[in-house]
């Protein structure tokens, strides 16, 4: 079935998603204690970043590394929220989803680390 939100075109859905985008950092900074702290890495490593002596592809990939850190983050979120909107029941399937969203995370963190070990060396 067809979502009854999808009859909305042009400016007006582009200015709607841009509110679904805020509601949804929002709903994050709020309920997740992991993404406050990696906004909070990323408010040290962004503007670092710009200071560090690297030139402007390094910088790039920096700062890159650190978004996509935010953004698995955000996908995680919300595969834990719909997980547990569907039932709070322990089960098999939910603990493999969340447990594939975190080692996803994980996996993002540690290529943050790569990629500046890398620039930096």
């Amino acid at each position: 079935m067809e979502s009854p939100y999808k009859g909305k075109t042009g400016l007006r859905r582009l200015w709607n998603a841009f509110g679904y985008s805020l509601d949804g950092f929002r709903a994050a900074y709020k309920h997740e204690d992991a993404f406050r702290q990696e906004v909070l890495l990323a408010a040290v490593l962004i503007p670092l970043a710009f200071w560090m002596p690297v030139g402007p592809l390094a910088k790039t990939l920096m700062i890159a590394s650190v978004l996509l850190v935010i953004i698995v983050e955000l996908l995680n979120s919300a595969i834990e929220a719909t997980v547990d909107r569907i039932s709070l029941d322990n089960h098999d399937l939910a603990k493999r989803a969340k447990d594939i969203g975190s080692a996803a995370v994980l996996v993002s963190l540690a290529n943050t680390v790569v990629v500046w070990g890398l620039m930096l060396w």
